[in-house]
């Protein structure tokens, strides 16, 4: 049986600095490539989303109540944004979600532009928010008489 050498049984496998050279090459394709790669927004995350504008809503139209005064609530789907009237909060809508929304042109007699107002007596001028990706989507839906808030789940068909 040949002997061999300890030169050829140092040839066999990697060495560590050539697994460290691979897996430096490897972080840096990841790292250049991982940008381009697309988030979509998950099915669940846009359910969040419709659960997030109702929410903020709902505090929009118990705030107007416990103030005893109208609020407006922000609907911009030019800017992809819903902005409470009565405090800081704001949602802001991904790129891949479609945003449209169905608002009233007027409320009280005055130009509503792009709200939808709650007034003191817990009723408003209503309104509706959809949002969509691919066959998935939510409408949130404000009862102009009662102010009722409400989610609808849709399937969209392609």
């Amino acid at each position: 049986m040949p002997k061999m050498n300890r030169a050829s049984e140092r040839q066999r496998g990697f060495t560590l600095l050539e697994m460290v050279c691979v897996l430096a090459l490897i972080a840096m394709l990841a790292a250049i490539l991982l940008p381009f790669v697309p988030r979509h927004t998950t099915q669940s995350r846009l359910q969040g989303y419709a659960l997030q504008t109702a929410a903020l809503f709902k505090e929009d139209r118990n705030a107007a109540i416990r103030r005893g005064t109208g609020i407006a609530t922000l609907v911009d789907p030019g800017s992809r944004v819903i902005r409470s009237g009565a405090s800081a909060d704001m949602i802001r809508i991904p790129d891949d979600v479609h945003f449209e929304a169905v608002l009233p042109r007027t409320c009280n007699q005055r130009e509503a532009l792009s709200t939808i107002s709650f007034f003191a007596s817990g009723m408003s001028c209503g309104g509706a928010v959809a949002l969509t990706r691919a066959d998935v989507g939510y409408e949130v839906r404000v009862n102009w008489l009662t102010g009722r808030i409400e989610i609808v789940s849709k399937n969209v068909a392609n």
